[in-house]
């Protein structure tokens, strides 16, 4: 019903071909292509069309692949999904008018979903997350999120994707739109009733800090902590030197992070949402946040990105999705990967995306991308976003 293809290569055409073989023939209804961001878009639609015809392609961008095969964020990645029964295919629905309003757009790609998704429907939400790489600007998943659910209304869905990237750097972002490639647009791939999901969300964040308030904030601009300068704080409690940083050391080392239930229960790493600091500003004592959900008077702690802990976390998730997740009705295994948790970027000595590939139960297809932000049901909440995790989304039919 669902098949997989993974390659690298720097030539789209071998990296399709290896693919489309992989695949195993026939003519899919409809792609899902992940593509490193140093393979030609344009050439790799066009490759995908000579070996498919006019099957639709979505999916996007992405700073690195992870298949059965191997992994890796070279940008030469191409990981495919095939839907081969209509049985299980998605249907899509696609805004292109993020760059106006971002909310706005969320809200409209949420009505369209309500029109054509049975209660319950698993809904996939893939979308270009660079505005610009200079300055960087991002479109927030936040922002599309709380939009979408606004416009879904009462009808229950369970919404899971990922920011789509063309590298680590967050040099830019494009998406697969079923016709071609495109800036600041969003799709959702409306799955039948008759396929379900489950997931299992892997951390690796530890908190390092005292409670503390937000006391001064605009949009994702954090300028103050219990009344003093957010930058200040952070590199006081963290060591660093005061001014020295430019937020690309502190994204490599620290998140703000809120606990969601009981503040004072016993330490818990599902319990937090983490936000990834995309740069800092010395003049004005300000950290930028990778989203703008966190708000003024909000308690949130300094979280150390630790990589033991996040390579025990994965090991945990893989064992969970295989004692209690994974069956014979499983029909994708779909790993969302942030990117900064390739060792690259985090330093940790074993890459974690290696633990899930060669840990996920086989008998299942397995496909990953490395994300720039994850979304996935979180605790009793309504889907979110998150950052610094890997979303581990298991597929199954429904019989």
């Amino acid at each position: 019903m669902i098949t997989v293809g993974y390659a690298k290569h720097s030539d789209p055409k071998v990296a399709v071909k290896r693919c489309a073989a992989a695949l195993g023939g026939g003519r899919p209804q409809m792609l899902l292509a992940f593509c490193g961001g140093k393979l030609d878009a344009h050439a790799v639609l066009g490759q995908l069309r000579e070996e498919f015809g006019d099957v639709p392609v979505f999916g996007g961008s992405a700073a690195g692949a992870i298949g059965r095969d191997g992994f890796g964020y070279s940008g030469f990645e191409l990981g495919l999904v095939a839907f081969n029964d209509p049985d299980v295919a998605p249907q899509a629905v696609v805004t292109r008018a993020l760059l106006a309003d971002e909310q706005a757009a969320g809200h409209d790609l949420g009505c369209a979903v309500r029109e054509v998704a049975a209660k319950g429907a698993v809904v996939l939400l893939l979308f270009d997350s660079v505005v610009s790489a200079s300055p960087p600007r991002l479109h927030h998943a936040s922002s599309i999120v709380r939009g979408f659910h606004a416009g879904i209304g009462d009808k229950a869905v369970c919404l899971l994707g990922g920011g789509l990237l063309t590298d680590m750097n967050l040099s830019g972002g494009w998406v697969f739109d079923g016709e071609g490639v495109l800036k600041h647009a969003a799709i959702a791939l409306v799955f039948p009733p008759t396929v379900a999901v489950d997931t299992v969300i892997m951390h690796g964040c530890r908190p390092v800090s005292a409670f503390m308030e937000i006391t001064r904030i605009d949009g994702a601009e954090v300028y103050e902590l219990d009344g003093r300068p957010a930058l200040e704080v952070i590199e006081k409690m963290l060591g660093l030197p005061l001014g020295g940083t430019r937020g690309q050391e502190l994204s490599l080392v620290a998140t703000l992070g809120q606990k969601q239930g009981d503040p004072f229960g016993p330490y818990d790493e599902n319990a937090y949402v983490n936000r990834l600091i995309l740069r800092a500003d010395p003049a004005t004592g300000s950290v930028s946040l990778f989203e703008p959900d966190f708000e003024r008077g909000a308690r949130v702690q300094i979280m150390s990105r630790d990589n033991s802990l996040m390579l025990e976390s994965v090991r945990r998730g893989i064992a969970v999705a295989n004692r209690d997740i994974i069956g014979p009705d499983s029909l994708l295994a779909l790993y969302i990967d942030c990117a900064g948790r390739g060792s690259a970027r985090s330093g940790a000595p074993i890459e974690e995306a290696e633990l899930m590939l060669r840990g996920v139960a086989s008998g299942v297809p397995f496909i990953g991308f490395y994300s720039g932000v994850e979304i996935a049901p979180f605790a009793d909440e309504p889907s979110r976003p998150l950052d610094w995790t890997g979303v581990l989304a298991v597929l199954r039919r429904l019989r």
